[in-house]
């Protein structure tokens, strides 16, 4: 098993809205994760394809999978097929690009999604890859680009640099194991990336952001 793949029934896929656990149900995982990093509401969704995604999207399902994603659906939602109507119905402008040069962060199925609303707008490059596991490994928001390393779970927490400390020993006494981390700079506080071994539940997340500024599970 590879650290992409923590367990059998990430490889077999998950149970979903079809037909492709890699075009579909990865795509709703990296709509929803775009979602994720968004702060309030959103007006415009813009998604950028590459390679295979380009090639394919229309008819494997993966333009409504990635809008259904942005709007908090799972992928065995019934209403994934009816997203991009959904979100037009709601007034959301929704944008898909093909691309023919080579994908920007080196995966076949990858696909870059744009968020934008009144006073934020954020990017991710995702990449789905395979039995609908992905991989987040760029975003930006607040005008810093901020590249990932390691698999999912991760944890974008930024702050002051003591505070970033003090949370990931939260993490620790929590019996959260951190495989891997990294920390920058960014204008007046600092930004830590950590991989984890596990999801961290919606209580210690609580108590994470009462020490940062911004976080962020992916």
């Amino acid at each position: 098993m590879t650290a992409n793949y923590r367990s059998v029934f990430d490889i077999i896929g998950p149970t979903m809205i079809g037909p492709s656990s890699s075009h579909t149900a990865g795509a709703v995982k990296i709509g929803r994760a775009a979602r994720k990093i968004f702060v309030g509401q959103f007006h415009t969704v813009q998604v950028d394809y590459y390679e295979s995604f380009a090639a394919t999207h229309k008819g494997h399902g993966t333009d409504y999978a990635i809008v259904a994603g942005v709007l908090g659906f799972k992928e065995d939602d019934p209403r994934v097929p009816d997203a991009v109507t959904i979100a037009r119905d709601r007034g959301i402008k929704i944008v898909f690009i093909e691309h023919t040069i080579p994908s920007p962060i080196g995966h076949p199925n990858t696909a870059i999604v744009t968020l934008e609303g009144h006073h934020e707008k954020i990017k991710l490059a995702g990449c789905s890859i395979g039995g609908g596991t992905i991989e987040v490994r760029q975003i930006e928001l607040l005008g810093q680009r901020i590249k990932l390393r390691g698999p999912l779970p991760t944890l974008v927490c930024m702050g002051p640099r003591k505070n970033l400390l003090l949370a990931e020993e939260k993490l620790k006494n929590e019996h959260i194991n951190v495989l891997h981390k990294r920390l920058s700079k960014f204008k007046y506080e600092f930004i830590q990336e950590l991989n984890t071994d596990k999801l961290t539940p919606p209580q210690t997340l609580n108590k994470l952001a009462q020490m940062c500024s911004r976080i962020i599970e992916l």
